[in-house]
């Protein structure tokens, strides 16, 4: 069997974007936004996400405002708000190959206000002092080991919170054959007082999956949707509001939220 070579990393052709995007060939989720919307690259329009520019017009929009990006995956989320008017936006990734596909898009597009750091977005909120005008985290919540630490965090570091984010139904979850082998364990918890339950959700199989985006660890933690509306105001979010709910989501139910203080 023929071994790989070094020189099979470089392209032998004139430079173009799709060269770019090949390097992680196979593993890309997104559609870019024109004019590079005819490259070979993911399949869903996140770039043209309705569920952000729905939470932007709830918050007033972002123009001239500090935002913080947790996940940003690919960076189509960055994109959206830079191009609505943020003045920074810092966006956070742990996944390797997502930090450098976010790159990657940032040369390619040209974002100039996004400044993308690669590692755990909760140590850093456990460690820096900074405030955010707005903090967005798009399917990030039920990756999280610990979903009400994460949003005990996020209050001390902005009144604004947008996420996109599953949460645990037990009629949902216990009634799809598929959903259903993936939690076993329910833990009752504790966090500063507010009581809840962490329902575990392993990746299992996912973990195989080279375009894989979940947390960094083989399993995280969902919450019931009382339980973490009920986090959201127990640490400071009064003003919440939802839209896009889906009980029938395939990989589970889910909504939209925004938070405010």
């Amino acid at each position: 069997m023929a071994t790989a070579s070094i020189l099979d990393a470089y392209v032998k052709s004139s430079p173009s974007p799709q060269h770019a995007l090949d390097i992680f060939k196979g593993e890309w989720a997104s559609i870019l936004p024109p004019p590079y919307d005819q490259l070979q690259a993911g399949a869903i329009p996140l770039f043209a996400d309705g569920r952000a520019y729905w939470a932007l017009g709830q918050l007033g929009g972002c123009s001239g405002q500090k935002v913080l990006e947790l996940g940003p995956l690919e960076g189509a989320h960055s994109y959206i708000l830079e191009t609505q008017g943020a003045a920074s936006i810092t966006a956070i990734e742990a996944n390797t190959r997502a930090y450098l596909k976010c790159l990657i898009l940032k040369e390619l597009l040209g974002l100039q206000r996004v400044h993308y750091l690669c590692g755990d977005f909760v140590e850093y909120l456990q460690t820096t002092g900074e405030r955010f005008d707005l903090i967005f985290s798009a399917g990030v919540l039920y990756h999280m080991k610990d979903p009400v630490g994460l949003i005990a965090l996020l209050a001390q570091h902005t009144d604004r919170v947008y996420m996109w984010t599953h949460f645990y139904d037990d009629t949902v979850i216990q009634g799809t054959d598929y959903l259903r082998e993936r939690y076993k364990v329910h833990t009752p918890s504790e966090k500063d007082g507010f009581q809840y339950t962490l329902h575990r959700q392993d990746y299992l199989h996912s973990l195989n999956v080279a375009g894989f985006c979940g947390g960094s660890a083989e399993f995280s933690n969902w919450l019931s949707r009382e339980d973490l509306l009920g986090a959201l105001r127990y640490f400071g979010f009064q003003d919440i509001r939802i839209s896009g709910e889906d009980m029938n989501h395939p990989h589970g139910p889910c909504f939209d939220v925004v938070a405010l203080k």
